[in-house]
């Protein structure tokens, strides 16, 4: 990392009337850092501080290393904790995606044809990775489970119904539209995507459905995975979900 750094080709140096320095460093990963109010050494006068450029560009060199080297460990830090993943833990990740499906999977089964089934399946299927297997990520929590599947479901829909011939176009704004939902209502969660996409190249039963969809299979899936989320994540000491820190 240090030797992308060049902290003495990169650093310019200004001087405010009250003691402080203000200065830009041009520095790691062509990124710029900009530190302020940092105290200039008592007693210099300005000829004197315009001569010490040099020993206060290797002075502030060491100190923004230092602090990109300290972030990177808090980093590395943060990154391990959220993966390390306890060996009982396997357990209640394969106990609670594997009830969670098999529930979605035999209620679908008497109602929906065998592709579409596999299609939402493939959908709860990747929100069953997040709430079993990554608890603590955010965008795993109820309201992100809950909202991202409802709103997708209501965009793909909506977006079949006024675009019902073209399915390449139907599907890109479903897609689109329903991640720009998710951002601003807060709600993100990835499976959300596959949600909307089903609604336009689903079979004609899907199709037929209409807002009904959003109903049954999804927000009746979505229940399904919720309910088995909450009970298993809560039965281990060391697991919660919702998450709380």
């Amino acid at each position: 990392m240090d030797s992308h750094f060049q902290p003495e080709t990169a650093i310019s140096v200004s001087y405010s009337n009250n003691n402080l320095i203000r200065l830009k460093i041009q520095g790691w990963q062509n990124m710029s850092y900009s530190i302020s109010a940092i105290p200039v050494i008592a007693g210099c006068s300005n000829e004197q501080r315009t001569t010490n450029n040099s020993y206060l560009c290797r002075l502030i060199s060491k100190m923004v290393k230092k602090r990109i080297r300290r972030t990177y460990r808090m980093a590395k830090y943060v990154i391990y904790k959220q993966t390390i993943v306890e060996p009982i833990d396997h357990l209640w990740t394969f106990i609670g995606a594997f009830t969670g499906i098999a529930a979605i999977g035999l209620m679908q089964n008497a109602t929906l044809t065998k592709e579409d089934n596999i299609f939402l399946i493939g959908s709860f299927g990747a929100s069953a990775v997040l709430v079993f297997g990554s608890t603590n990520s955010p965008l795993a929590q109820p309201r992100n489970l809950i909202g991202g599947h409802l709103i997708s479901a209501l965009i793909g829909v909506t977006i079949q119904y006024f675009i019902p011939d073209q399915v390449w176009l139907a599907s890109a704004l479903a897609v689109s539209l329903s991640i720009v939902a998710m951002q601003i209502t807060k709600t993100l969660h990835p499976p959300g995507g596959a949600t909307a996409l089903i609604a336009n190249i689903g079979s004609e039963k899907i199709k037929h459905l209409g807002y009904y969809y959003i109903l049954s299979p999804v927000l009746s899936g979505v229940i399904i995975l919720l309910i088995i989320a909450l009970i298993v994540n809560n039965i281990p000491r060391h697991r919660n979900y919702p998450y709380r820190k």
